[in-house]
């Protein structure tokens, strides 16, 4: 399907998670170079081509020397999963993995072929790269609101898809309204998701961008530069708790950034707590995973 073709809208199968949208395959069937277009097997390099359409767009070349090289090592130990597109396959996930086979010049790669449709396509892609935490802040709010635009999900449904809160979907969708100059310093790396949702609030975010980065700001000093930057109003002094409450918020917001849930930070003079709100249990074992360290 090309970028021109419209697109027909339809109600998507939201939250049931990538293996469940992938199929339980690995464990029934072998690879077979000979056997149908479906399943797993092996396909030459050469008959897979990107989507044009996939979320990511930034791959380091750093990175993919170094997976090119564990590759040659190795093997390609993921399959990388394609759809049928004519007389070839295009990738539905695992871009980078291609790409990296090609610098090793492998002949083959194994593959999961599967028959997705261009909603399932692309909800499989953004699962993927949002589960190894390979988009950006930039490229994520993209993708989701190309799903909202095109296939009408909600903010809610697009939570439940990727296993994060509303507010999450909501925060990422906002970095779109910064300026270009300013999406793509969060794009490039050089300004992370909490610099550019302090941003948003600035009456000139290109000009506290420049000097965020000249000064090599932290986060929480950023969003204390954009409350300079604003005329006060009223002329009276905040109270000193008021910095204290600030500086916790700002620590509710990266970690909230970082997790994709909302967090709350009680914090007294001998210590206190930090809740993690979640609202399936998607989102427990995507919290118990990252704070055991395991793979997701």
């Amino acid at each position: 399907m090309s970028d021109e073709t419209p697109l027909r809208k339809r109600p998507s199968g939201l939250g049931r998670g990538l293996s469940s949208l992938l199929g339980e395959v690995a464990k029934e069937e072998p690879f077979n170079v000979a056997a149908p277009r479906s399943g797993l097997q092996m396909l030459p390099v050469g008959s897979i081509e990107p989507h044009p359409r996939q979320p990511r767009r930034h791959f380091d070349e750093d990175a993919l020397a170094e997976l090119a090289a564990s590759i040659s090592a190795r093997g390609l130990i993921q399959p990388i999963v394609v759809r049928p597109q004519g007389s070839r396959y295009q990738i539905v996930a695992g871009e980078r993995r291609w790409r990296a086979a090609q610098k090793a010049r492998l002949h083959e790669v194994p593959v999961i072929v599967r028959d997705f449709d261009e909603i399932e396509t692309l909800e499989v892609a953004i699962l993927e790269n949002i589960q190894r935490q390979d988009l950006n802040a930039i490229e994520e709010a993209d993708a989701y609101k190309r799903l909202m635009d095109e296939f009408g999900h909600t903010q809610e449904a697009l939570g439940k898809l990727v296993h994060k809160s509303r507010s999450h979907v909501a925060n990422l969708l906002r970095l779109l309204d910064l300026p270009e100059r300013v999406r793509t310093l969060v794009a490039a790396g050089d300004l992370s998701m909490g610099h550019a949702r302090a941003l948003i609030s600035a009456e000139d975010p290109e000009t506290l961008a420049d000097e965020v980065l000249r000064r090599g700001l932290s986060v929480r000093d950023t969003e204390k530069l954009v409350r300079s930057a604003k005329p006060r109003q009223g002329g009276s002094a905040r109270p000193a708790f008021a910095a204290v409450n600030a500086d916790i918020e700002a620590l509710e917001r990266q970690l909230g950034d970082m997790l994709g849930l909302r967090v709350k930070i009680a914090h007294r003079s001998d210590g206190g707590t930090v809740a993690l709100s979640y609202s399936s249990l998607d989102q427990l074992d995507m919290i118990c995973q990252r704070l055991s360290g395991e793979r997701i």
